[in-house]
């Protein structure tokens, strides 16, 4: 870290101390030339891609619209909202991991499908109802179909795989 006072690069942290929200860590540092003192702040820097909605338009990842999202699938279920937040900071993650600059409405949509196949089978019909547009009943049965398949699927692999 440069010194603000004499441009040397040498300084020792003489102080550090975390924010009261745990995001940011204050450092006090001194120069080892001119021996005067500054105060450097550390945070994580957060890129998250921007999302490209069905009709072209470009607009920031919204961690609480997600949730918002998944709070009306979710309502009136069992589902806590603790449960719902980390399923959305699960995304959150694989999207800052991807490194890509710009991400699909969609892909964003089927993550959280999969995330609720395996908390809720109502709100993850609820949620695909309105993701996937429906254009008739058959559709939603063949969801419904589909997931009940997967369901069965993925039980018959647990007895197969447990060794009894």
């Amino acid at each position: 870290m440069k010194c603000p006072f004499c441009t040397n690069m040498e300084n020792k942290v003489i102080d550090s101390r975390l924010s009261k929200d745990g995001q940011v860590i204050r450092r006090r540092r001194e120069c080892n030339d001119c021996g005067r003192r500054f105060t450097t702040y550390e945070r994580i820097e957060e890129v998250l891609p921007m999302v490209v909605k069905s009709d072209g338009r470009r607009e920031p990842f919204d961690h609480s619209k997600v949730v918002r999202g998944i709070q009306a699938a979710c309502e009136k279920r069992a589902v806590a909202l603790s449960v719902i937040e980390q399923l959305v900071d699960d995304i959150e993650k694989q999207l800052q991991d991807t490194g890509e600059r710009e991400v699909d409405s969609s892909l964003i949509g089927e993550e959280v499908l999969n995330g609720l196949a395996e908390i809720d089978d109502v709100a993850y019909i609820r949620y695909a109802s309105i993701f996937r547009n429906f254009a008739d009943l058959g559709e939603f049965a063949t969801e419904l179909n589909s997931m009940l398949l997967e369901r069965e699927r993925r039980a018959k692999a647990k007895v197969g795989g447990s060794g009894s």
